[in-house]
């Protein structure tokens, strides 16, 4: 019997300013139901928020080159997650290259973060989107790729030469069995108009099949009232399970989800006065308006304005998103009661409607501006909301065996075909060395993870230094 997931190591309503990165390694696995992250775009800008706004002191860059990473995430993508390597080598630039090892290694922190019901919304625009999916399909798999949603974030303008972007990504990804609510959009007035253009006692209501194509020898194929379905090469379709039947049944046919005969549910019908007969003599089925829960919202948001210079909400965070955005999504993936994390939370625009939501939920944000922000978002201060500022303590890894025992000789063995990781030199399992890919005093554990083989010469060139150091050396 499998043991339940360990629960998080952090307190409810927790934001921690610092880097994402060393605050997720931190974290427990398993302890995250739904990521929404809205990181850094490559846009090669940076970003303040104005003077005197709410905002004030909040900034951050967006310009990459590879200083601004750890070299030895490369290597560990390079060893252990060869199919992600290889996105990263088809990048185009140094900089592409560098904000992509800047989210592969984050994104490979919050698959191991999510729960296996989990999701994931990354929030980019076309600048990156394209490399960012692919680095999404091989952490995740491409089976875990629901849908890239399109946001029209504002109404159409001139771009010299091109046409006008008004549009950001939401790339979505749901592993096996994660949660999902259909959300639901109010009719437009044009759409009513057009398609429940009938009216009575019981308000407006639209008229459909209640016919399906084919022929049948049993009761859905013989006649009633006068009319054979067959003599069309059709047979009886009659609500009996969904979401109209459940109203029918609920509001105005007490039972009717019990009938088990097709002619007696077309009586029921027809006695409750919802069956419309044409001129020809065709039943068809009244469908109300009071029944719709509206439309189902589509991949293409064009609903949802983008924060302006009139809005109410606005903070003066250069990117700042709505909260109806984060509603529609905490709403459609995630329940009461759920866990929320956004690493790149900004002025908490996630955390304060996971809060009005009824969601558990924490943040993080490299500038301390966030947990003010927070703070003053959320009104009822008896939340106890935390402000933490270092790395939690994980406490789901149990005692592991000694980093260089003989089970993970034997396994890394296996995973690197015999062959030495610096030098590349086919060794006998008695002559190699089990080093840290990730040294211990940088936070690198001794998980299998971040293990490799070395041979004894390039293990003591290599010392405490990086891999990098050590390719170095084998160069010259």
């Amino acid at each position: 019997m499998m043991s339940a997931p360990p629960p998080q190591n952090w307190k409810n309503r927790t934001l921690w300013t610092g880097d994402c990165l060393d605050i997720m390694r931190g974290m427990n696995s398993a302890s995250v139901d739904l990521i929404y992250l809205d990181p850094p775009f490559n846009s090669n800008a940076n970003y303040a928020a104005p003077i005197g706004s709410q905002a004030a002191g909040a900034e951050f860059k967006d310009t990459w080159t590879l200083t601004d990473i750890d070299v030895e995430w490369i290597n560990l993508i390079e060893s252990k997650h060869p199919a992600l390597y290889r996105v990263l080598l088809a990048t185009l630039t140094k900089s592409d290259k560098s904000y992509l090892v800047y989210m592969a290694a984050r994104i490979l922190e919050m698959k191991r973060l999510l729960k296996p019901t989990g999701s994931i919304y990354l929030h980019c625009d076309p600048t990156m989107s394209h490399y960012l999916k692919l680095v999404l399909d091989a952490i995740f798999g491409r089976r875990s790729f629901k849908n890239e949603i399109v946001w029209k974030r504002t109404s159409a303008h001139s771009d010299a030469r091109r046409y006008a972007r008004v549009s950001d990504r939401l790339l979505f990804y749901a592993l096996d069995g994660a949660t999902w609510h259909t959300q639901y959009l109010s009719l437009g007035k044009e759409y009513v108009s057009r398609d429940y253009r009938h009216t009575d006692r019981l308000g407006r209501y639209r008229v459909g099949d209640l016919t399906g194509p084919g022929m049948s020898d049993g009761e859905s194929g013989n006649p009633w009232e006068g009319y054979d379905p067959g003599s069309s090469g059709r047979c009886w379709s009659v609500p009996k399970t969904g979401s109209y039947a459940a109203w029918l049944d609920t509001n105005l046919i007490p039972g009717y989800a019990q009938i088990e005969g097709v002619h007696a549910r077309l009586d029921a019908l027809s006695e409750a006065g919802l069956i419309d007969w044409t001129s020809k003599g065709y039943p068809r089925l009244k469908r109300y308006l009071a029944a719709s829960k509206g439309e189902a919202a589509s991949d293409f948001l064009a609903d949802i304005p983008n924060i302006n210079n009139r809005s109410k909400e606005k903070l003066g965070y250069p990117t700042q998103k709505p909260a109806a955005l984060l509603k529609r999504i905490l709403r459609a993936s995630s329940n009461e009661g759920d866990v929320v994390l956004d690493p790149f939370c900004g002025c908490a625009t996630t955390c304060v409607v996971a809060d009005a939501l009824d969601r558990q939920w924490a943040g993080i944000d490299i500038s301390p501006k966030a947990a003010e922000l927070v703070r003053s978002r959320i009104d009822d201060m008896t939340r106890n909301i935390v402000h933490r500022n270092d790395i939690p303590k994980r406490t789901d890894l149990g005692k592991l065996p000694p980093y260089n025992c003989k089970a993970n000789r034997v396994r890394l063995y296996g995973e690197q075909g015999g062959d030495c990781n610096g030098c590349g030199t086919h060794f006998e399992p008695q002559h190699f060395e089990v080093d840290h890919i990730i040294a211990e005093a940088n936070g690198g554990t001794d998980h299998l993870e971040n293990l490799q083989l070395l041979c004894s010469h390039c293990n003591r060139v290599k010392g405490d230094r990086g891999m990098e150091y050590l390719k170095t050396k084998l160069q010259l």
